[in-house]
């Protein structure tokens, strides 16, 4: 890390140092077409500290948490965790030519990983050709995570349980978008390196799309040479609100090896749809998700390996008060509460007829505060219950969250 701190110190002082065009000191644009913003804009969307004589940017953001959790009456007690810290740096190369990267430092540094680093170029507000290490864009989450704008301390379940959250590969492709008076419609497709067969063989012993996360490998070779396609198309309203349809799918088994055949080619797909609104008349933001999963299983698996699986979430926010703290113009508490519920094994035993467990449901009522736009401290009550694969009395968890995150 001292060594990786050091380079970066030499690069900014070298970068500073140096004579730079004029025509190149653009910020990177948070919108592409200058007019309705997309979940897809997520990924510029930020806010970043520019410096004046390089034509780089920087930023990032930090959450932290506190929780005291119990499961069916046992409890760990009170504990903390740093739970990320993100770094972007983006820069202008030309008008048409912009880099953005972001690497997550997790648990206190313990785990670093760059979920983003892709170069753009801008052919036509309908085409822009993006390669680099690209985030999926299933779903809405998976783009648009960022900790400070969201009301709750954890991430939904349907994206850290169902789907990989921050889901990211080494790929190719191109997205873009227009506004078309109050309507502004948006697509992405891209190829990537994608899934292995971790998902079905992972210590979870359950389909777990998850798991593919802890293969590294995939940023530098696929793992059976065929390639994971991810595709978007989303469309707003201004006084409405947004809707989106993706679709993620490739074969995730090795199937030869040096030219035997092995197996025959397993997939995995998944359809999602992502909408959001704000009712003006209250200020009340509806953001919501649901995901299905579709998994070639091999016969030879126990039934405890889904081939279906389905979740999702609902978050309702309402602001109650807009309090006037010194120079906090913007400052609003907000009370809100998120749903959500993922089905991990979506079926029936075939020996009795009976329904298939192994699923989670979740209610989350919330108190936030953001003296500022881009920060948030946040209180939540998690009530959760978790379904053995039998269907046994679920094992609840309930308790108190709290923590802060905020753009820097």
């Amino acid at each position: 890390m001292r060594t990786v701190l050091l380079l970066g110190g030499a690069l900014c002082a070298r970068l500073a140092a140096a004579q730079v065009d004029p025509s190149l000191l653009v910020t990177p644009a948070a919108d592409t077409t200058r007019a309705g913003r997309l979940n897809m804009d997520a990924t510029y969307d930020r806010p970043f500290l520019t410096f004046d004589q390089v034509p780089v940017s920087l930023g990032g953001y930090v959450e932290a948490k506190g929780e005291h959790l119990g499961t069916d009456g046992v409890s760990e007690g009170l504990s903390f965790a740093l739970q990320r810290m993100t770094l972007f740096v983006a820069s202008s190369i030309h008008r048409r030519i912009s880099f953005l990267s972001e690497v997550e430092l997790e648990e206190g540094g313990r785990e670093v990983a760059i979920e983003f680093a892709a170069l753009d170029l801008r052919l036509h507000p309908l085409c822009v050709l993006r390669g680099g290490i690209i985030m999926n864009p299933i779903g809405a989450f998976n783009q648009n995570h960022d900790g400070p704008k969201w009301e709750f301390t954890d991430r939904p379940l349907e994206a850290v349980a169902l789907l990989p959250a921050t889901w990211s590969n080494v790929g190719f492709g191109a997205y873009g978008k227009q506004a078309v008076g109050a309507w502004t419609f948006g697509y992405e497709a891209y190829l990537t390196n994608g899934f292995d067969a971790s998902i079905v063989n992972n210590p979870q012993d359950r389909t777990f799309l998850p798991a593919a996360k802890e293969n590294p490998e995939r940023f530098t070779e696929s793992f059976n040479g065929v390639p994971l396609f991810t595709g978007k198309v989303a469309v707003r309203h201004r006084n409405i609100g947004e809707i989106g349809l993706s679709t993620m799918g490739g074969v995730y088994n090795k199937f030869q090896e040096d030219g035997l055949r092995l197996d025959r080619r397993r997939r995995v797909d998944v359809l999602a749809v992502d909408a959001n609104s704000t009712i003006r008349s209250w200020g009340t933001t509806l953001v919501g998700e649901w995901a299905w999963v579709f998994v070639d299983v091999p016969a030879t698996f126990t039934q405890q390996y889904g081939s279906r699986q389905h979740g999702g979430f609902l978050d309702i926010v309402q602001p109650v008060l807009r309090p006037r703290i010194a120079d906090l113009d913007q400052a609003v508490i907000s009370v809100a509460c998120r749903l959500e519920y993922v089905d991990h094994n979506v079926g029936t035993f075939r020996e009795t007829g009976g329904r298939i467990g192994d699923e989670v449901w979740a209610v989350v009522p919330a108190i936030s505060f953001r003296p500022t736009p881009g920060t948030v401290l946040r209180v939540n009550y998690r009530h959760q219950r978790t379904r053995d694969l039998l269907g046994n009395p679920p094992a609840v968890t309930g308790g108190i969250q709290f923590g802060v995150a905020s753009y820097f």
